[in-house]
């Protein structure tokens, strides 16, 4: 991996690999779930991950502190003096880890004042690892193939776009969106997938828009956003603005707009977006 472009990026990708290692026993092994203050899933492989990531970061650097989703309860005023830290989710898509399903995944970003650096999102039942950041680049590693990954203006004359969009959430203002955007560049191809990998299919040029207008948590989001960012896409609130993770009190996202940076219909969505926000 010489090709790296960040000194921290090839240690991180080893990292996600051992939580992988760490989460595998416990897939479809009848876990044990129990339910979080919000009433979200958490098993025995969340907590392993977590530890690895844990140790690890701590170990690569002690001065960068971590906040991980399953280590969140950091008050905001001790937060609120950080410039630079990981923000973790050890197993995203905990739901469909437990229903059996592959699309799950390990999620490490680097984030500096806000900004996502670098992403790493690996995929523990393949070993697939997909990596990048904005002004880095962007690559999908499969074993020992690696392949720089960048996303696709528009789709091939003739083809829908292609949207993806989560399996478990959506709601009215989510599709009174895609309907208008129909409207604005005809019939559209939906996708469904798990987890981060919704920004990944974008990154890879598999899909061209991913809209979330119901709630996510910054470590559900921010490491494929860097691996789009690097890709050639942007995340964007509804107002057209950039999407940032500042040590705020409350660590839920607002509905954004995944996509390419230069999709010849962005103005069009951005319009439709700016009707809801």
């Amino acid at each position: 991996m010489a090709h790296l472009p960040h000194p921290l990026l090839a240690p991180v990708i080893e990292l996600a690999h051992r939580a992988g290692e760490a989460i595998l026993p416990f897939w479809r092994a009848d876990v044990a779930v129990t339910a979080k203050a919000d009433d979200s899933p958490v098993t025995a492989a969340d907590l392993a991950a977590h530890q690895v990531l844990l140790d690890g970061l701590t170990a690569l650097d002690p001065g960068i502190p971590v906040l991980s989703e399953e280590d969140a309860n950091i008050p905001q005023s001790v937060r609120a003096g950080w410039t630079r830290w990981w923000l973790v989710d050890p197993l995203d898509g905990t739901k469909e880890f437990i229903s059996g399903s592959e699309e799950f995944t390990v999620n490490i970003a680097l984030i500096e004042q806000g900004r996502v650096v670098f992403g790493v999102v690996s995929m523990p039942t393949s070993g697939r690892c997909y990596y990048g950041g904005a002004g880095l680049g962007a690559w999908r590693a499969d074993a020992d193939v690696i392949v720089p990954i960048t996303v696709r203006t528009q789709p091939p004359a003739g083809d829908a776009l292609i949207v993806v969009a989560s399996r478990r959430h959506s709601s009215p203002e989510q599709e009174h969106l895609l309907a208008g955007l129909e409207g604005c560049v005809g019939a559209l191809q939906m996708a469904n997938v798990g987890s981060s990998l919704k920004f990944c299919l974008l990154a890879e040029g598999a899909a061209d828009c991913y809209p979330r207008l119901a709630p996510t948590s910054q470590w559900d989001t921010a490491a494929a956003q860097g691996v789009l960012e690097g890709a050639g896409g942007v995340v964007l609130q509804l107002d057209g603005t950039s999407f940032s993770y500042p040590p705020r009190e409350s660590l839920l996202n607002a509905s954004f707009l995944a996509l390419p940076a230069d999709a010849p219909w962005r103005d069009s969505l951005l319009t439709l977006a700016r009707g809801l926000a």
